[in-house]
């Protein structure tokens, strides 16, 4: 028996129904997948980014991979080699080396000369920058040798001051580069500052060495 012309728009009316019923179940199964990617990709990145632009930098200075130093090819004997960044920062730094031969610094540079008296850190280290060597010595070095000291100073790019607590009588040091010596008459405190002084290795070698910071004790 044939069903009534009713009976079937009515049964292809729920078939449809069901189909498009189905349909939107599984449109939002879809957006619900999507969604939960994006979700996904998102975090993911978000832990890249807090790991490598969020995450504050390694010092450069303290805790240098060579802190106690490689022996040069310069030719000089005694004179050690350095690996350290650069940067301007504010306030004082924990150095790697004594004195400090390289890393983060002052923005401003100290006006190079003779100090009678200590000079900052972080104020030297940037004329070092600049291609500046910087001879230091210990504040009990007799006067005689103090008084040799200042004639064998260049009138540029060079610094010279007391420094407590050094490893030896004298140290000159440039950027990257340090010699410790014993005696004023060391043939070799000629030779650092001809092989040092205006260096390229310096990240700002030519840097100016004037119009900075006189510290206390300046000739």
């Amino acid at each position: 028996m044939t069903p009534a012309p009713e009976a079937s728009k009515a049964s292809r009316n729920k078939k449809i129904a069901a189909f498009q019923a189905g349909e939107k179940r599984r449109a939002r199964k879809r957006r619900i997948v999507i969604v939960s990617g994006i979700i996904a990709a998102v975090t993911v990145a978000a832990v890249i980014v807090t790991g490598v632009v969020l995450t504050p930098p390694r010092p450069t200075a303290s805790g240098a991979p060579n802190a106690k130093g490689t022996p040069s090819t310069s030719g000089i004997p005694g004179v050690l080699t350095f690996s350290n960044g650069a940067g301007h920062v504010q306030g004082p730094v924990a150095y790697a080396q004594t004195p400090p031969v390289g890393g983060a610094h002052s923005p401003v540079w100290l006006n190079c000369g003779i100090y009678t008296q200590p000079v900052p850190n972080e104020n030297a280290v940037h004329d070092l920058e600049h291609g500046a060597v910087w001879v230091t010595y210990d504040p009990a070095l007799p006067a005689a040798d103090v008084a040799k000291l200042r004639a064998l100073m260049p009138s540029t790019y060079s610094l010279l001051s007391p420094y407590a607590g050094l490893p030896s009588k004298i140290v000159l040091s440039a950027w990257d580069a340090q010699l410790k010596i014993s005696s004023v008459t060391d043939p070799r405190i000629a030779e650092f500052f001809t092989k040092y002084r205006g260096t390229s290795n310096a990240p700002e070698a030519g840097g100016s060495c004037t119009g900075g910071l006189d510290a206390p004790g300046k000739l």
